[in-house]
């Protein structure tokens, strides 16, 4: 049996992690993100879905969606520290490694093509993108879950994350496995449902 792989970050860890974070946040501006919402202001908490401030603050309803992000990483890098034994590289710099990661997504998820995509087949009509603060707070957000799931045992981290999903499918229709599902692969009888909410 594997012996097991602590990945909690030491501080190395933790300054790789804010530096791939930083640099994350240098594309964004330079692919000319608005760095706050465009409404001038920063809240903590944006609950309404459609409406131009989603994705615009420091947290909305898919900030549930990031935190699973976190769980999820942590199960992967777990895997492949412990099963695919990544002697060569320290677990240490396993969150930093999530945080490229998520950061490479929120780039990608930044991009023209994407945008397009939310708005042609989800419920996310008047998608425009993410404010550079809150792709820098959905790192965040992903890393606070990565951490969790370091620390709680997995069965704690699984039903964390099912009820995160069942919480945001009963308040907003929509969670991270309808999002994937409606971005890869749309199914419109999904599509009609989350549009009568």
């Amino acid at each position: 049996m594997a012996s097991k792989v602590s990945l909690r970050p030491g501080r190395a860890g933790w300054i790789a992690a804010a530096g791939v974070a930083l640099g994350i946040v240098i594309i964004l501006l330079g692919m000319a993100r608005p760095p706050i919402c465009p409404c001038g202001t920063i809240r903590l908490w944006q609950g309404v879905v459609e409406s131009a401030e989603n994705s615009q603050q420091i947290s909305d309803w898919y900030s549930f969606s990031h935190v699973i992000h976190g769980f999820l990483f942590y199960g992967a890098a777990h895997l492949l520290w412990r099963r695919a034994g990544f002697k060569a590289i320290s677990p240490q710099w396993a969150l930093a490694l999530a945080v490229l990661v998520e950061g490479s997504w929120e780039i990608l998820e930044n991009s023209p093509i994407i945008i397009d995509r939310y708005r042609a087949v989800t419920i996310s009509w008047g998608y425009s993108g993410d404010s550079v603060l809150n792709s820098f707070c959905d790192m965040a957000f992903m890393a606070l879950g990565f951490v969790f799931a370091s620390r709680a045992p997995a069965t704690v981290t699984i039903l964390v994350g099912v009820a995160f999903e069942l919480f945001t499918l009963a308040m907003i229709r929509d969670n991270l496995t309808l999002n994937v599902l409606m971005l890869v692969w749309p199914v419109e009888v999904v599509r009609q449902w989350q549009a009568g909410g």
